[in-house]
């Protein structure tokens, strides 16, 4: 079995630059590091002009399809229907996209079958994590 899982959708970009009316994104889960998803954007839609990533709690992306949640980077809301905002925020400005609700719940049933909700911890090395704390502080 896969220990993590990529999906492509489609964001319309709301507000930033370049300004693109949708952009390729891509979703990431990987069961190492559980509590997190990561969303990917290519170079030409961003400021930098190469790939950006952006990593938050997977909880924030669940919670966000139905109510508004987070207050620092990372935001999401659902808008309409069938839509969620997600919001980052950046010294260079806010980034706006607006994704297929649909889309996301998909890539969240795939990550909860990989590992469900509150079964994270179990997935946690935190002797390893730990270790690599330690060995870049030295």
């Amino acid at each position: 079995m896969s220990t993590s899982i990529d999906q492509a959708v489609e964001a319309r970009l709301v507000a930033a630059a370049p300004r693109m009316p949708t952009i390729p994104a891509s979703l990431h889960y990987d069961r190492n590091d559980p509590f997190a998803v990561r969303m990917s954007f290519p170079a030409p839609a961003t400021l930098e002009g190469i790939e950006v990533y952006w990593t938050f709690a997977r909880e924030l992306l669940t919670l966000g399809m139905e109510q508004a949640v987070g207050d620092g980077d990372v935001r999401v809301r659902p808008y309409g229907f069938d839509r969620t905002v997600v919001e980052f925020h950046a010294p260079e400005g806010t980034a706006i996209v607006h994704i297929r609700t649909g889309e996301l719940r998909r890539f969240l049933h795939r990550t909860l079958a990989l590992v469900p909700a509150g079964d994270e911890h179990l997935h946690v090395d935190l002797d390893h994590d730990l270790a690599e704390l330690m060995r870049d502080a030295c």
